[in-house]
């Protein structure tokens, strides 16, 4: 009864709109008034302290840190033209670059609404100049800007690294090759869209022509920082030279020298309003990591997660099942939640039991952050939805309705990697 009540009162707080974080207290106190579990204020307190009196957590903030600097650095801008400068002319060329733009960017930032506003910021009015259609632009945005969260460094592979217990390093190999299979799906889905719908091709030739003058070589110089960050940051990590903390703190530093010294593109009384950005966006979540702990030692300990184990167990009996039902169950949870919190309350509850069907926990990993990256671009509450649409001016409904068709094709690309896990665990 007491594991019941605990998920009654958890998930009635968040339909009443209260705040995650209060909703997983509430959750966590109410077996300490009604049952003998063991669970009381002094518990809380000291699962809380432990939740957050980590050193790997430290890795969430710095990657957000960097990844605004990053943005505010007008790195996005170098990217996107060194992209267009290969794939330009093909049809549907000038969409392609911006979702390379996007993948790239993602290696930069980790986070998906960074990722989205850094790209879309730039390329949604270039693209409206070049002819393409407003909404059209967001919504590929909006989808592309998934991919931040899936191509290393990724922030919610290190918030699952962080709740299972799994190698960070690991994930982010696992994440590599899924991220740019999605990344290949949308953009056969945009050359398909451009080649039948047309272009105008005259305003793109001579857009091309603009950025062919000014040859290779330079435009290798100009984007050669930019290319430079995931490979210093990833390379430093799989190389055993550094801790993905250490290196979440060299994206930073190298994300510091390279826009305030190399471009020249900040100065350094921004940086006062970056670490007040980068604390707003970190803050609620770093109180749902900080409760998560308490909250899995309640659920533990009143019997749910054991619930939930023999639910499944029972309900389903191979990998490939378990997978379909739990990848449902999260593209339908990341409309509504946000990945950190999704991540640090689903892992560690559904992470032993779909070990026992036979899913590899890294490959698992990969499938529920794809999954919630799509909720990202989904109504009602897609954050990468709302700041694409923001960006556009154009109602978030409106935008979403064009960005079906890249959602799909981002379904297609998640149905292999689910149910192919060489897709994910080739690179470990």
């Amino acid at each position: 009864m007491s594991s019941v009540l605990v998920f009654v009162v958890f998930l009635g707080g968040i339909a009443l709109s209260i705040p995650i974080a209060i909703s997983m207290v509430l959750g966590t106190m109410v077996p300490y008034y009604f049952f003998d579990t063991g669970s009381s204020i002094a518990n809380l307190i000291n699962n809380t302290w432990g939740g957050a009196d980590s050193t790997p957590i430290l890795a969430v903030p710095l990657f957000i840190l960097g990844g605004v600097i990053m943005a505010e650095g007008g790195i996005s801008r170098r990217l996107f033209n060194f992209f267009s400068y290969f794939v330009g002319r093909i049809p549907g060329g000038l969409p392609c670059a911006a979702i390379l733009t996007c993948l790239f960017y993602g290696a930069i930032s980790g986070s998906g609404p960074a990722t989205t506003a850094a790209v879309g910021a730039m390329c949604i009015p270039f693209l409206v100049d070049m002819g393409y259609e407003k909404r059209w632009c967001a919504g590929m945005i909006s989808v592309s800007g998934g991919l931040g969260v899936i191509i290393p460094p990724s922030i919610p592979f290190v918030l699952y690294s962080l709740a299972t217990g799994e190698s960070t390093g690991n994930l982010f190999k696992a994440g590599i090759i899924p991220g740019i299979l999605i990344g290949l799906f949308l953009m056969l889905y945009a050359v398909w869209y451009c080649a039948k719908k047309g272009e105008d091709k005259t305003r793109i030739k001579r857009q091309m022509d603009e950025l062919k003058s000014k040859g290779f070589v330079p435009l290798f110089v100009e984007s050669f920082w930019a290319l430079l960050c995931p490979i210093i940051v990833l390379g430093g990590i799989y190389g055993g030279f550094v801790t993905p903390t250490e290196a979440a703190t060299v994206s930073v530093f190298y994300a510091l020298l390279v826009s305030l010294f190399i471009y020249r593109s900040i100065s350094i009384k921004q940086l006062v309003p970056f670490l007040v950005s980068a604390v707003k966006t970190y803050g609620g979540l770093a109180f749902v990591l900080a409760f998560a702990t308490a909250f899995g030692r309640v659920l533990s300990k009143t019997g749910a997660t054991k619930l939930v184990e023999t639910f499944i167990l029972n309900n389903f009996h191979t990998s490939w099942t378990v997978l379909t039902a739990l990848m449902i169950i999260f593209l339908v949870l990341g409309m509504v939640m946000d990945t950190g919190p999704a991540i640090v309350i689903l892992a560690p509850i559904l992470m032993p039991v779909v070990m026992q069907l036979g899913v590899n926990p890294i490959h698992f990993g990969v499938v529920l952050v794809c999954c919630l990256a799509i909720g990202l671009a989904t109504p009602p509450f897609g954050l990468d939805l709302f700041v694409a649409a923001n960006l556009a001016q154009e109602a978030p409904m409106a935008v979403a309705k064009r960005s079906v068709p890249f959602i799909i094709a981002f379904l297609a690309a998640l149905m292999l990697i689910t149910y192919i896990p060489w897709f994910s665990l080739v690179l470990l």
